[in-house]
């Protein structure tokens, strides 16, 4: 801030790391699962969460794009080359495989029983996934017998449904700062 300016910092400012060296660093022990996503954007919006967050790893399943796909690449601004992820047909395919791995999986969904997101503590021991669901039918059913738990965002309006991307980014930040002990 100069003399109670606002001023933007430049883009070197902001010391952001060439695509090698964001490839080998330490990422954030957390996996979106993405079940049938129909929206290209939607997709590629994740796709920049995870990637301002640091996380490991998108697995893309069902009716989800993949990249190249135009409408990814429009909102990823380049973020498919830079987060890792994997396409399966087969969502349950997914959550076998991840399991296998020892990784929590969780769904972001309204159930009963769900944990709410503020009180949502991930155990540090495991990596987790993060199932997020369908724009119209959310997480499929196939998909929520494999998870261990739901994580529910808190809503105050009329709609009680959030885009998904947006609540990606909620839960990327929920999770990270819990992560880093907050």
């Amino acid at each position: 801030m100069k003399d109670n300016i606002l001023v933007k910092r430049d883009a070197d400012a902001l010391n952001r790391a060439d695509l090698d060296s964001f490839r080998a660093s330490a990422k954030i022990p957390l996996i979106f699962v993405l079940d049938n996503i129909r929206s290209g954007a939607n997709v590629g919006s994740i796709f920049r969460t995870a990637d301002a967050f640091a996380l490991r790893e998108v697995v893309l399943c069902g009716i989800t794009a993949q990249p190249p796909h135009r409408e990814i690449l429009k909102t990823a601004l380049g973020a498919t080359e830079t987060v890792r992820w994997l396409y399966t047909e087969d969502v349950e395919e997914a959550l076998d495989r991840l399991r296998t791995e020892q990784v929590a999986i969780w769904a972001a969904e309204q159930t009963e029983g769900a944990v709410m997101a503020h009180d949502f503590r991930p155990d540090p021991d495991r990596p987790m996934a993060i199932v997020l669901g369908n724009e119209v039918d959310g997480v499929s059913q196939a998909a929520l017998t494999r998870c261990e738990g739901s994580i529910e965002i808190p809503q105050y309006g009329t709609k009680h449904s959030l885009n998904v991307a947006v609540a990606a980014g909620i839960l990327a930040w929920t999770y990270t700062l819990r992560w880093h002990g907050g």
